[in-house]
């Protein structure tokens, strides 16, 4: 492929949640043509996964839906999804972009009826869930996605379950002959809204996760507490369906250290604040423990910790606990120092919450082909002249990524334009 030698005024948005959305929409309503193209079979990112905002803990839901249907009513947004940007060539205002896309199995005209699921038997891990339940091999992948159409495990697509499925459907929307493809485009401006990741929790050995089934992440936590999640909103312990009176929340799990990810992933003391509430709303005779290195909430969002703080059923402890043990019962049991008395502890937990760091996700090479320059952690240079937005650029929470994004659709905007 040759590179571009013509202007455009098309922008591309890499990349569909939060940020990805924002800058697309603003884009386009400052009237300029977008292309947005998402990986997963959704928009949304981690934020549809949420099951509330903090300081004020509302849901997530209307938000979104606001931005879809922002994109469904503008003729300039053009929505890829199940797709990656292969190459990227050329200069801002010429770039030459190619688009590798995957099998979805299921056409536009799909009515989300359900009839394919009903004919699936095969099950397969839900990662909307974080694997923490299953699916059917033709699923939709959430209650609220965007495009509200079902996909098919790849695995079942060449077998007689496939052709059950394709059967099943009453407007002939499955496609068992998709198959992976790629188009080029030409664009002006690239706006990089490749987002994050949780830090792998089984590389903290120390703490367990991969052997014991109550020591969870906080992303996980978000799943278990939201109406949509595997247990419909039920905080319990993922061993035995039992809920927790005695939960734990520790503290940079992997942040702010050298063997893991050496900074401070910003969000999350108030994703444990946040985890803390869902625990006190549900079970009203619960004992929180948050142990913590220091507490870091940036902003007004002080008066949210300061909100915890006030419940006397949640307890602080400054430490970084050193490892988790197995206990009696399925129960993990918490273990460390307490650096303000020096008390050596050993304390039993029913549940225990991970606060684990925000690794971006170009940082493992998910990203195969990238333009910009990138620091030491996967994070986008903003001095190499790429436009990144939300956390391509560092760890933000939502707020401060929809800001950050609307910062980047201007500066493709003016890319563009110049």
């Amino acid at each position: 492929m040759t590179e571009s030698t013509s202007r455009s005024r098309t922008i591309l948005v890499v990349g569909g949640g939060i940020s990805g959305i924002t800058a697309a929409v603003e884009a386009a309503e400052a009237g300029h043509d977008v292309v947005l193209v998402e990986r997963s079979p959704t928009l949304g990112g981690r934020v549809a996964q949420m099951n509330r905002y903090f300081p004020k803990l509302c849901h997530p839901t209307c938000g979104l839906e606001i931005n879809y249907q922002r994109i469904k009513k503008s003729k300039r947004i053009k929505v890829f999804t199940m797709a990656s940007v292969a190459s990227v060539k050329g200069a801002p205002g010429g770039y030459a972009v190619t688009v590798r896309t995957r099998p979805r199995y299921v056409r536009p005209n799909c009515t989300a009826c359900g009839d394919c699921g009903r004919a699936a038997t095969t099950e397969v891990a839900n990662p909307f869930n974080y694997g923490l339940d299953k699916v059917k091999a033709a699923h939709l992948p959430h209650p609220m996605a965007f495009p509200m159409r079902y996909v098919i495990d790849p695995a079942v697509a060449a077998t007689a379950e496939g052709r059950a499925i394709e059967a099943a459907c009453p407007v002939g929307a499955v496609n068992l002959d998709d198959a992976e493809g790629s188009f080029e485009l030409e664009v002006g401006a690239v706006v990089w809204a490749t987002g994050w990741r949780p830090y792998p929790a089984d590389k903290l050995t120390a703490y367990r996760w991969s052997e014991m089934a109550n020591v969870v992440t906080n992303v996980e936590m978000e799943r278990l507490a939201s109406p949509d999640g595997p247990t419909k909103g039920r905080i319990v312990r993922p061993s035995d369906g039992a809920v927790p009176k005695k939960v734990a929340l520790i503290q940079c799990a992997g942040s702010r250290d050298l063997n893991h990810l050496a900074y401070c992933s910003r969000i999350c003391c108030l994703a444990s604040m946040k985890h803390a509430a869902y625990v006190r709303e549900q079970i009203a005779d619960a004992q929180v423990d948050v142990y913590y290195i220091d507490l870091r909430a940036h902003d007004k969002l002080e008066s949210f910790v300061q909100r915890v703080k006030r419940d006397p059923q949640v307890r602080f402890v400054k430490s970084k606990p050193a490892r988790i043990e197995a206990g009696a019962g399925d129960n993990p049991v918490v273990c460390g120092e307490n650096t303000l008395t020096r008390e050596v502890y050993a304390e039993p937990y029913d549940l225990v919450v991970l606060a684990t760091g925000m690794q971006a996700a170009t940082a493992e090479g998910e990203v195969p082909v990238f333009a910009p320059d990138l620091d030491d952690y996967g994070f986008i240079f903003p001095e190499s002249g790429a436009i990144a937005a939300g956390v391509a650029s560092g760890p933000l929470d939502v707020s401060m990524s929809v800001q950050s994004a609307t910062a980047a659709a201007l500066k493709a905007i003016r890319a563009v334009s110049a």
